[in-house]
């Protein structure tokens, strides 16, 4: 049995168990330590541990999947930053291309400034108008030599017909008006041709009879008034009963109209 000297010593006793029993044990380590003059077991642990709340720092135990969505962020953001020096290196070098040239080019460039600048020179208000009037001889020289008519050329045979087409000079357009005497779009015509032989002197208007050129008779009954357009020996243009068009009573500016339409004269 237990006395209380016991309890108060500290002694087990066996097959005993009390929620004392501990507290007895502490008891008994600080009076032995008293009596030795050493530090209890308990003092000497609690002086190895840190003092509480001396821990200014923090940290986090993310576990297996934090770190691999840290690592995966870090990643994500070394690619971005790679491809936007990418875009940056791309850029410096586009403007380089662009503004950076060899010294031959450069010599080249130079070259053209000063030829510029000569010529700059040269071309003052004088020498323009020298030159205009130059220029403007020139075109009037190259004027006279085309031939001018002004009035409406009366062709009295087959051969005639002919040397008037094919004898002509090649930049002339030949204008021939077959006519009979007895229809009256046929005077109209003449009448209008006579207006744009003055108006278009360089362009060459004839006339000749129908009965002449030895067309057929129905031609020269229904066919007329008919103009036939040559240049350089070449017919380009054949109107055949032009009142089927213009009627019988028709001026000079209708039949302007028509053959520009058909690119057989000038626009003025």
């Amino acid at each position: 049995m237990t006395t209380l000297d016991d309890k108060i010593l500290g002694e087990k006793v066996h097959n005993y168990c009390s929620s004392s029993e501990d507290d007895g044990s502490d008891d008994e380590d600080s009076r032995s330590g008293d009596e030795e003059g050493n530090m209890p077991n308990k003092e000497i642990k609690n002086a190895e541990l840190p003092p509480i709340n001396s821990w200014n720092g923090s940290a986090t135990n993310t576990g297996p999947k934090g770190v691999i969505e840290d690592w995966r962020r870090f990643k994500q953001l070394e690619a971005e930053n790679r491809a936007e020096l990418e875009k940056e290196r791309i850029a410096l070098s586009k403007k380089l291309t662009l503004s950076v040239k060899t010294e031959r080019e450069e010599a080249q460039d130079k070259k053209i400034e000063e030829i510029e600048d000569e010529f700059n020179e040269l071309i003052d208000e004088e020498f323009l108008q020298q030159y205009q009037k130059q220029r403007l001889q020139e075109l009037m020289a190259q004027l006279e030599k085309v031939p001018k008519f002004g009035k409406v050329v009366t062709l009295n045979s087959r051969v005639e017909f002919l040397d008037a087409i094919d004898k002509e000079d090649k930049k002339v357009t030949v204008i021939i008006h077959i006519y009979n005497n007895v229809t009256i779009a046929c005077e109209t015509m003449d009448g209008c041709l006579n207006i744009l032989a003055s108006d278009y002197p360089a362009v060459k208007f004839c006339r000749i009879s129908a009965d002449i050129t030895g067309l057929s008779r129905h031609f020269r009954v229904d066919g007329v008034p008919a103009l036939l357009v040559y240049k350089e020996g070449q017919i380009i243009g054949n109107f055949v009963k032009m009142s089927n068009e213009l009627g019988n009573d028709f001026f000079a500016s209708d039949v302007e109209r028509y053959l520009i339409e058909y690119g057989m004269l000038p626009e003025k």
